[in-house]
């Protein structure tokens, strides 16, 4: 049996209140909107109860954001794509932030089990004077439970047309990519965190992002796994790899917290489900 999950989340201003409305179809929920740093910028937590994707399951998310909206969005753990001997299981998620929105999409890692057959996919569309903060953790196998990646492929794609694409996929038997000293050097984690705004921006701000970006992974023993970068005017890029997970996501919330701070002004506010 297979499972086609949709959810939609619109925001809007009321009153300078975001609100979120929701609905869904098949095992793809929302939990109730929660306002740590106030009215303005609305937290929604993504659950998924089966746990996991398996071939031919599919899950579809759309999130709109409408003019001044402000919201993060995070889910409560990994998702897991399983063994699949068939079709591939798919995430596909789309985002529209309209003019002077805000989103923080922060989703926790990507788990690839052993023979699993996934594609992830995020689109997102920016009009001008909206921006994203957001990340992408991706990690092949369970190490530390000595359950490596061996086969199996995951196709990866984030993209904002006309301006960002990253795509690529990872075969378990591709050990050039897995493990040279020129691919992954045998590192099972792979970070993103990306900033990108609807239009170009000026030097200085792009230097912003790029300057405390380094700054907030310069003492971390990952430095020299991480790099930042700003491929196009309207992206900066920051990249890690990590033999597990838990590394990762500490340079991609220390630049999160930065970038929050430097290109935003506000505070970073940790989502109440990461510490539960």
């Amino acid at each position: 049996m297979t499972w086609h999950a949709e959810l939609s989340l619109d925001y809007t201003v009321r009153n300078g209140k975001t609100v979120a409305r929701h609905s869904h179809s098949g095992p793809l929920r929302v939990l109730q909107s929660l306002y740590p740093e106030g009215d303005a910028v609305c937290h929604n937590v993504l659950v998924h109860p089966p746990g996991g994707l398996v071939g031919g399951d599919t899950l579809d998310v759309s999130v709109a954001l409408h003019a001044n909206a402000q919201a993060l969005i995070t889910t409560p753990g990994a998702t897991r794509f399983y063994r699949s001997d068939g079709p591939l299981a798919r995430q596909h998620t789309r985002i529209a932030l309209h003019d002077e929105s805000r989103l923080q999409w922060l989703p926790l890692e990507t788990i690839c089990y052993d023979a699993c057959r996934g594609e992830n996919r995020l689109e997102a569309t920016l009009a001008p004077g909206a921006e994203i903060l957001g990340w992408d953790i991706t990690a092949l196998g369970l190490p530390l439970a000595h359950l490596p990646f061996t086969q199996g492929e995951m196709l990866q794609h984030l993209e904002v047309p006309g301006v960002w694409l990253e795509r690529g996929c990872i075969r378990g038997d591709d050990t050039r990519l897995l493990d040279s000293p020129t691919g992954m050097a045998g590192h099972r984690c792979m970070g993103l965190a990306f900033f990108i705004s609807g239009r170009p921006l000026d030097r200085t701000r792009r230097q912003q992002a790029l300057d405390c970006a380094r700054a907030a992974y310069d003492q971390h023993g990952l430095r020299a796994w991480t790099g930042a970068t700003s491929p196009h005017p309207q992206v900066v890029v920051v990249r890690t790899l990590a033999p597990v997970v838990e590394p990762a996501v500490e340079v991609l919330r220390a630049v999160r917290a930065a970038w929050l701070k430097e290109l935003w002004g506000q505070q970073p506010t940790l989502p109440r489900i990461w510490s539960m």
